[in-house]
């Protein structure tokens, strides 16, 4: 019996420095020599101040910049430790509220665009931490941008254009537009 409990003790010890200290020492290392900007975050340093990641969104709400997709986390959006979506049904009557109001909301920021509402901006997305919108979603916003920043339509567009960013590999996920990344080059217009 106290072979086995001896067996026992030496193998908690033995995995427990090489699963719990080794590989995680290991696997870091590796990340920070080949993926340095992403092991760290993939934050963005402006000013010698952080100012957001590009992998968590943020909330904007200024006329002057392009918004991000709502958040469902809690206790308030973007909330990156508690990554979580509403779970609401397309027919729940608290999330057909909610996406009205958001409707509501970009309408009477941009009266005179009669576009349809891309779905990305009134619904929040299952982590609730999208840093990113389609591109219809940011070109939906083009003329209030840049109505409230008086530039001309087409240098906001162009703008959307290049930071427009395709497929992975060509092949997974869809062309997106990282909302942060965005609006920091429209600032630095």
């Amino acid at each position: 019996m106290l072979t086995h409990v001896r067996a026992a003790v030496v193998s908690l010890v033995v995995f427990t420095v090489v699963t719990g200290i080794a590989y995680p020492v290991v696997v870091t290392v590796i990340a920070q020599l080949v993926f340095p900007h992403q092991a760290t975050g993939s934050l963005i340093v402006k000013d010698g101040r952080t100012v957001g990641s590009t992998l968590i969104g943020q909330p904007f709400d200024d006329p002057k910049y392009f918004w991000s997709r709502p958040s469902a986390t809690s206790p308030f959006g973007y909330n990156a430790g508690a990554s979580a979506g509403s779970n609401l049904s397309p027919t729940n009557a608290d999330l057909i509220k909610t996406v009205q109001g958001r409707v509501d909301a970009l309408r009477a920021a941009d009266p005179g665009n009669t576009a349809p509402v891309p779905v990305d901006l009134v619904t929040a997305s299952g982590s609730g931490l999208d840093p990113d919108i389609s591109p219809a979603a940011a070109l939906y916003q083009v003329s209030r941008v840049a109505k409230a920043r008086k530039l001309d339509e087409a240098v906001v567009r162009s703008l959307v254009a290049q930071h427009t960013e395709g497929r992975q590999l060509g092949l997974f996920g869809e062309p997106r537009v990282n909302v942060l990344v965005l609006n920091l080059a429209l600032d630095s217009r």
